[in-house]
């Protein structure tokens, strides 16, 4: 039925209350059943827009307090209350003044998926007794009406008496666990005996899951019963556990490697629906917050830890102790005080549970350094990986070529682009700035043809990476938020503008400056070329003042030529009347601002990066350093110093990327890192080779003089102490290095540019077009028009590497940090794995992902996770027999059928790095140090014992995965049988698991290797 059908059987309902009342009218409230959050959002959206009289409230499970407040308070007088509810409010909650239900007698149940394994929720019509409780929501303290939007031949014979049992759609799991436990025989004989038995097969499904997520021995190289084992350690604790068992499994590797109670942290979160909150129309904000508590990680679960940390961290010091701050807290950081309350108190009956089995929440050290910081998080993202394997995904390659011809050679960091732009577009620039006003601060906007790209600023000090303003930005297109400009009709300004100049100006290439607020024709050019006129020559001696990261710093040219020119700029703002600033100093403003160097106090050109109390921190432009300055020493600027070029050089060391070491230990470089890269580059004055010029920055080779060895390669010296890797140059600076090469060996080349009468002539009419149509001045019909954005060409899809889902579509949910990825110019391209806490699938077929955690950009990280946590591997060879090429990851095959045991799950890598049989002897070893936490023995050992375990799992993950020599990249070769097992020549193949020292019920068997060729 449609929305405006539901309208008019409201407005019948309402005519009936006018007729029978008479003297003062109390509005009855209306609730009607929706089936989800979906159908809920789409019903607000049409009602809350039309009927400005109505109260439109959303109630559903993930509704924050303020919501659901709001549902339970009365009606305003004069107003309708209108609650879009799910089957919560069927028996959970009353709503006492609610007259009228409306019931569309759907529901949506949770099924598992018989092809894929995953769960989706399928729309099914409810039962005639869930639709009786609803019924019975009605007419609390008056007289109430139901209406049900079925026909009456339908509702007697097709909607169901009751609701089918769970046993039959629901994971069965944990219920074959906890009959493993009793131990009184075969599951799958025990369940046939049930009231209504689940069928055979998804009995033989769940007992194979249970194999591979490693609670049920899975031995087979033995003549074991494919659909029955023995309950491993694992599958023991599982039965004690009262969440889902990745969640059990979760806290159980957390306890392994040493980070248990951010495990407990993100299984209580995770299982009781997670606490964060996402209000009606602030999906953005909601996403920005999470973005913060997730910092750099790109993780869901971590962004979880977080926030639960800050809200106990304010709980102990005091700052919440009353109901309403808290509440205020919870608002402010878009989080559900009662969930994140009922989160608590999972966590401490979850951390109780699992001290039964000796595994208890170590004490923080009490000094924790950053790279003891950095050094956990990467571990718990690799516990997360391994709780939750198979759910993996990776991100296909960003065409770069492509794509920076979409964004027009605009800097994908910074910059998003829209589409479908009316004519004379750059009029209306102000109503797009406020529009992406919620985003961030708007540098500039772009006009050309159709298209609009939108610049964010960016912070001088800020290291490379894309923007969270960008991530906002994409996310608004994402959420469908209409992007409508209020136009005037092209005719009504051609009239204004006569003559051949009009048509010319429809879609003229122009720049907006939101900061100097110009709107000018833009230059035909060779882009970053023209600021190329810094750079005289290929080689430059430079000092530098201001290192933002390893290989990331700010500097300014100390040749005979630039030192006058700074010479002569000091001398001309020396002579100058100083005067204080006319305007309050906010961000981004261009100012004169003191600062003292070797005991002489001058002023100098700055920008304002932040205004905090009394004092504003300054960028001075003509030098790269930074300083904090009182407010009352900020002077203006004299126009004739504001149009000069700034002098400080902006310089990125190319072909250079952090090791593993370096990502492991920070973010993306380790403190230790950091330090000795500003060793080498402070005091002295450097000599720099210019690669190219990209978006402003200056990718360069940097030369330092070391005594008896010369010049030396800072590159060189990062990489030998193991700090640093080789890495390719992007499409981008390869296509600006040889660009700049022509341009050094062609001294007499110049940029084209248009004449500047030319111009001036379109200068001048773009400034008439803007003063006759200002948003105050303009009294011209005007109509909406609908732009497309934002996007970006950069954007990556996400693809699964499972067998069963690699063809489907795959969606992250929105409220996942990574429901957007934006390729961010990784020096190489390579598979980065996604790891996601829930997989399930929609109706249409798609893999939708919930919670995921993106794994660091380490070499080869995919292939060694997928390895590691794997309950069988078998090893690629490449044609002679001398490499290995990838890996297939799965539970198996069967030696007596000969056929996979769950192929569904099977993953098929290529490797994107060199592995020997040494790597694959270490993932058995680590395998074999965890068992050692993952056994009935381990119940006994003392806590000095354990923790000398967990500190040798640790420290074996980390030899893996930080290597002092880098693995080889090689080009990835897909092997020809793919998803094919047993294609390993057995004499070549060591079983490994024959050298334990005893045999056991072991979660992780030994892998075995394959001899190569010499």
């Amino acid at each position: 039925m449609k929305q405006n059908e539901i309208v008019k059987l409201m407005k019948l309902c309402f005519l009936r209350e006018k007729k029978s009342l008479s003297g003062t009218l109390e509005h009855g409230s209306v609730l009607v059943f929706l089936p989800g959050l979906g159908e809920i959002r789409y019903m607000h959206s049409c009602l809350s827009q039309k009927y400005k009289r109505w109260q439109v409230y959303p109630f559903h499970a993930c509704a924050t307090l303020e919501e659901q407040s709001k549902v339970f308070s009365a009606t305003v007088p004069g107003y309708r209350k209108v609650i879009l509810a799910t089957n919560i409010a069927e028996s959970s909650v009353t709503v006492p003044d609610v007259k009228y239900v409306i019931d569309f007698c759907l529901t949506k149940i949770l099924f598992c998926d018989k092809e894929t394994n995953y769960q989706s929720l399928r729309l099914c019509w409810a039962s005639k007794t869930n639709c009786n409780q609803r019924k019975g929501r009605a007419g609390r303290v008056s007289k109430g009406y139901c209406y049900r939007l079925v026909h009456k031949a339908f509702w007697a014979d097709c909607i169901p008496e009751k609701s089918e049992p769970e046993l039959l759609h629901c994971p069965l799991g944990a219920t074959v666990l906890k009959l493993k436990k009793l131990d009184i025989g075969e599951p799958k004989a025990l369940l046939a005996t049930a009231l209504s038995p689940p069928s055979v097969g998804d009995i033989e499904r769940t007992i194979v899951q249970l194999k591979e997520l490693g609670a049920i021995t899975a031995c087979v190289q033995t003549e074991e019963n494919l659909h029955d084992g023995e309950l491993t350690f694992l599958g023991t604790v599982l039965t004690q556990l009262p969440v889902d068992l990745h969640l059990g499994k979760l806290i159980i590797l957390g306890h392994v490697f040493g980070c248990l109670e951010e495990c407990l942290i993100i299984a209580a979160a995770l299982s009781l629906r997670n606490f964060f909150t996402v209000p009606f129309k602030k999906h953005v904000d909601a996403y920005r917050k999470k973005m913060v508590f997730a910092g750099n990680s790109r993780s869901d679960c971590i962004a979880i830890v977080n926030a639960f940390r800050a809200w106990q961290a304010c709980k102990q010091q005091g700052k919440l102790r009353h109901p309403m701050e808290e509440l205020e807290w919870g608002r402010s950081n878009f989080v559900h005080i009662n969930k994140i309350k009922e989160v608590a108190e999972l966590f401490h009956n979850l951390k109780r549970r699992v001290s039964v089995f000796n595994m208890h929440v170590k004490a923080q050290p009490s000094a924790m350094d950053q790279e003891y910081v950095h050094k956990q998080r990467f571990i718990l993202q690799v516990v997360i990986a391994g709780a939750f394997y198979p759910n993996y995904c990776t991100f296909g390659k960003c065409q770069e070529e492509i794509a920076m011809k979409d964004l027009a050679g605009k800097d994908p960091k910074t910059t998003v682009m829209l589409k479908n732009m009316p004519p004379y577009g750059y009029i209306y620039h102000k109503q797009l700035q406020s529009l992406l006003r919620q985003c961030g601060q708007v540098k500039s906007i772009s006009y050309s043809g159709s298209r609009a790209f939108v610049e964010f600023s960016r912070n001088p000090k800020e290291v490379f990476k894309v923007l969270p303003e960008v991530y906002l930005a994409i996310k608004m297109s994402q959420l469908k938020i209409p992007f409508e400009l209020c136009v005037h009709y092209p005719d009504d300004i051609r009239r204004q503008v006569q003559g051949a100049a009009a048509a010319g100006l429809e879609f003229l290439r122009v720049n907006v400056d939101c900061q100097k607020q110009t709107v000018e024709p833009v230059e035909i050019s060779f882009g970053d070329l023209q600021m190329s006129k810094k750079v005289p020559s290929r080689f430059l001696s430079i000092r530098v003042t201001e290192v933002v990261e390893v290989g990331h710093f700010w500097g300014y040219r100390t040749d005979e030529k630039n030192t006058a020119v700074l010479k002569a700029l000091n001398a001309e703002i020396n002579y100058q009347n100083l005067m204080d600033l006319a305007v309050p100093p906010r961000v981004d403003v261009l100012c004169l601002a003191p600062f003292t160097y070797l005991g002489k106090r001058g002023y100098y050109r700055a920008h304002v990066l932040y205004v905090h109390g009394d004092l504003a921190e300054v960028f001075f432009v003509d030098y790269g350093n930074r300083s904090e300055v009182p407010l009352n020493k900020l002077k203006e600027i004299p126009s004739c110093l504001q149009e000069l070029p700034f002098q400080a050089l902006e310089f990125k060391m190319c072909k250079m990327c952090p090791s593993a070491q370096s990502l492991v230990c920070g973010e993306p470089w380790s403190c230790s890192a950091s330090q000795r890269f500003a060793s080498l580059v402070s005091g002295c004055t450097l000599l720099v080779e210019v690669y190219s010029l990209v978006h402003g920055v200056l990718h360069v080779d940097v030369f330092r003089h070391s005594g008896r060895r010369g010049l030396v390669n800072i590159r060189d010296v990062l990489i030998e102490e193991c700090y640093a890797e080789l890495a390719e140059e992007s499409y981008e600076s390869r296509q600006s290095h040889d660009l700049l090469k022509e341009l050094f060996l062609d001294k007499a080349k110049e940029e084209k540019q248009m004449p500047v009468s030319s111009r001036h002539e379109e200068k001048h009419l773009i400034e008439r077009l803007l003063s006759c149509f200002s948003e105050k001045k303009s009294d011209a019909p005007t109509h909406k028009v609908t732009v497309f954005g934002p996007f970006s060409p950069y954007q990556l899809k996400c693809y699964s590497l499972t067998k069963v889902s690699q063809f489907r579509d795959v969606l992250i949910h929105r409220e996942s940090i990574n429901s957007i990825v934006v390729h961010d110019d990784a020096e190489d391209c390579f598979q980065q794995l996604l790891v996601a806490t829930d997989v399930s699938v929609n109706a249409a077929g798609s893999v939708i992902l919930g919670e995921t955690s993106l794994m660091p950009p380490i070499h080869g990280l995919l292939a060694l996770l997928s390895m590691l946590f794997a309950p069988a591997i078998e090893l690629r060879v490449d044609k002679s027999g001398k490499y290995f090429t990838g890996v297939l990851c799965g539970l198996g095959w069967s030696q007596t059928s000969g056929v996979p045991l769950l192929p569904a799950n099977d993953m098929e890598l290529t490797f994107d790095v060199h592995f020997g049989l040494e790597d694959i002897t270490e993932i058995n070893s680590l395998r074999t140090a965890m068992n050692k936490l993952l056994c009935e023995h381990a119940v006994c050992y003392g806590q000095e014992q354990v923790a000398q375990l967990q500190e040798n799992i640790r420290q074996k993950l980390l030899c893996l995965i930080c290597k002092s020599k880098p693995r080889d990249i090689i080009d990835p070769t897909w092997y020809e049988k793919q998803y094919a097992w047993n294609q390993v020549d057995s004499q070549r193949i060591i079983d490994e698991s024959e050298k334990q020292p005893e045999r056991g019920n072991f979660v992780y068997q030994l892998h075995k290797l394959v001899l190569l060729n010499d």
